[in-house]
């Protein structure tokens, strides 16, 4: 069972081949492939840190759940909701 920790946008995510996850949006056009830092490599028996590299495959640009963010001040009469949709991507895993 092979795996790699890959990096993207400041987070870690464990991976092996063929798996489709969603990571903070990556410039790219869909289709096209794009490798990514990882941090730790392990495969049959062996542990390599850092330095290599995971390939992943854009599949499509989409947005998150809206979040709501409400402030409000007491006795001040200030109130303020706004909302945000993060922008992420769908990718696949082709090599680790």
């Amino acid at each position: 069972m092979s795996f790699a920790i890959m990096k993207s946008g400041g987070k870690q995510y464990r991976v092996k081949k063929d798996q489709v996850l969603v990571v903070d949006r990556i410039a790219g056009e869909v289709g096209e492939a794009v490798e990514l830092p990882t941090s730790l490599s392990a495969r049959e028996g062996s542990l390599s840190l850092g330095g290599g590299v995971a390939k992943v495959e854009i599949l499509e640009h989409l947005r998150g759940k809206k979040i709501h963010v409400y402030k409000y001040r007491p006795k001040k009469d200030s109130r303020k909701k706004t909302g945000h949709r993060q922008e992420q991507t769908r990718v696949k895993v082709l090599e680790v």
